[in-house]
């Protein structure tokens, strides 16, 4: 179990310098790549891709809240990168771990709420208490919604994680017992391997559609 869990392990330094971070910023060589290049049609998918998650967030967004957009589409541009790239042999899978998916959802939900108590006082103390709700019941509500929205952060950044490792270590568990098997269940074994990195491919850009469109859900509660 130690050596099925040491994959996750950032352990990789040079001068005591923890490397494996760095594929976190790998993205930022690719940027200058749109200055020079003529537009291919990858470019032109991802640009459409942008463009149609824009029109999205705009529309889950308040009016009030102007270029929120621009911020949850990074995030979900940081994420997506993340993940495709964890799915590279050797290549150090940063949103598997919480202090990468925790840095990610906890300032965000920090300034969420510290913005909302300090300008809609009044808005926020509404939203601890659902219209309708009976009048003997609003002591227990009161302290359900405090509670749902004290551990959002921690469910944005454990659904990410989670997710990761769990594909990760079943494609790690099926390829170690690769060595032990026949030439005929070998083949099966890489056909199933395949699937389930096409099922890891979905799940890098499911996971990463649902911690932005999430996170634009909560900025839209705060007027």
């Amino acid at each position: 179990m130690a050596n099925l869990f040491s994959v996750f392990e950032p352990s990789s330094s040079i001068f005591s310098a923890p490397m494996n971070w760095l594929s976190t910023f790998l993205g930022l060589v690719f940027m200058p790549f749109i200055y020079w290049a003529s537009p291919s049609r990858w470019s032109l998918l991802w640009s459409n891709i942008i463009q149609t998650l824009h029109k999205e967030f705009k529309a889950l967004l308040n009016p009030s809240h102007v270029g929120a957009s621009t911020l949850f589409v990074g995030l979900f541009s940081l994420i997506i990168f993340n993940n495709f790239l964890g799915l590279l042999p050797y290549v150090f899978t940063s949103s598997s771990h919480l202090v990468m998916t925790l840095s990610l959802s906890l300032p965000l939900w920090m300034t969420l709420m510290l913005f909302g108590w300090l300008n809609c006082t009044a808005h926020m103390f509404a939203h601890l208490v659902p219209q309708g709700t009976p009048f003997f019941l609003m002591p227990f509500m009161v302290l359900i919604e405090t509670i749902s929205n004290l551990i959002r952060p921690g469910t944005l950044a454990v659904r990410l994680a989670a997710n990761m490792i769990a594909g990760h270590l079943l494609l790690t568990l099926l390829g170690n017992t690769g060595p032990s098997l026949s030439l005929s269940i070998l083949f099966i074994l890489v056909f199933s391997q395949i699937l389930l990195l096409i099922l890891e491919s979905a799940v890098a850009i499911i996971q990463s559609y649902v911690f932005a469109v999430l996170s634009t859900l909560y900025t839209s509660e705060i007027n």
